[in-house]
């Protein structure tokens, strides 16, 4: 339980900054090199490089190796995990609401 408790605080910590969100959003769609998910940046290459090292920490990326280059890929095994433990609470709320729909219709 505690192991699965500082993964999540790994994952949400991770997930916290607008930038990663993105990275991660971008290579979801298809692996890119570290070069190329700079690109769209106004940040160095290393601050983008450390951005995606708090991804790799959280296994939300992984990285090959492709000659010299760096390909970045989408991890989806942690993102199941934070998609788990969310639904849990949705389905606590939905419940709390169906209750109190139920209590104003009579």
């Amino acid at each position: 339980m505690v192991e699965s408790s500082v993964q999540l605080d790994t994952i949400f910590s991770s997930l916290s900054d607008g930038t990663r969100r993105d990275i991660l959003k971008r290579v979801s769609k298809h692996d890119l090199t570290i070069s190329e998910i700079a690109k769209p940046y106004t940040m160095s290459f290393a601050a983008v490089a450390k951005h995606v090292g708090v991804l790799e920490k959280a296994n939300l990326v992984r990285k090959t190796r492709n000659g010299k280059e760096q390909i970045i890929s989408a991890s989806p095994k942690n993102i199941r995990l934070a998609t788990t433990y969310l639904a849990t609470y949705e389905r606590l709320c939905q419940e709390r609401f169906d209750r109190l729909d139920a209590i104003l219709r009579t």
